[in-house]
């Protein structure tokens, strides 16, 4: 959904292409307005299950655990780090956890890594955690379950390699457009939704849908499968055509 700013622009465009599909309604009273998808890298596809056990192991996780992945984006979130840091202990009971701590907020982060033992080059844990992680095509790619906030270009990556994903909007941007994202992900089952509120408020919440979603293949199956539906991989060949047709 559209932010502040793009509202704006929106009134002078004479074409408006979305990330996210609108509906007819949206589509009747707009006829300018198109659905492209958002362009993505082409390294971001959907992995096979043999090469999602090849990327396990390229990250020293265990090939035959699930593993999850959790990550605020560049910057990182305060919060779904600080959350991560509450449950994990009971996370690496079952999962082996990916944590991108992102830039902003690792160094507040540092002491989890005494969950992350090594041996020479051998990862002896389950954890391991990175400032920020240069091939997160790959890192997402390895993932049974992804934990991200829900911001569209995210979502888009996320679809186009088809995986099951936890998503905690975050609530004071302007237009409230990461919270729209991710409620009408939810609506079709293409995601499962928790209030950034409630995660803070309750962080178990959190450990209750990862441990669901890793006891329930078919369940992470199905969602991915519906996420997977939102991708547009023609999205940059669709904007370039509309920009020339434009001009």
């Amino acid at each position: 959904m559209a932010g502040l700013a793009n509202r704006l622009l929106m009134r002078r465009a004479r074409k408006v292409a979305f990330g996210m599909p609108i509906s007819e309604e949206m589509q009747a009273a707009h006829p300018n307005y198109i659905w492209t998808g958002i362009p993505v890298g082409p390294e971001f596809h959907h992995v096979s299950p043999t090469k999602q056990l090849a990327l396990k192991k390229a990250f020293s996780f265990a090939a035959d655990k699930p593993l999850v992945v959790v990550t605020g984006g560049s910057q990182g979130s305060a919060n779904l780090n600080e959350v991560t840091r509450q449950i994990l202990p009971e996370l690496l009971e079952f999962t082996s956890v990916g944590l991108v701590a992102g830039r902003k907020h690792y160094e507040s982060m540092v002491d989890l890594k005494k969950y992350e033992s090594w041996d020479k080059a051998s990862l002896e844990s389950n954890f391991r955690m990175w400032e920020f992680n240069t091939t997160m095509n790959e890192l997402m790619g390895a993932a049974d379950v992804i934990v991200s906030r829900a911001g569209a270009t995210t979502i888009a990556e996320m679809a186009a390699l088809g995986k099951a994903t936890i998503l905690v909007p975050y609530e004071r941007l302007p237009g409230g457009h990461q919270v729209k994202n991710a409620e009408r992900l939810a609506g079709i089952n293409a995601a499962v939704v928790i209030k950034d509120a409630d995660l803070l408020a309750d962080p178990s919440l959190l450990l209750k849908e990862i441990r669901h979603l890793v006891k329930s293949p078919r369940l992470r199956a199905d969602m991915a499968d519906r996420l997977a539906k939102e991708a547009r991989s023609d999205a940059a060949k669709r904007l370039a055509e509309i920009i020339l047709e434009e001009a």
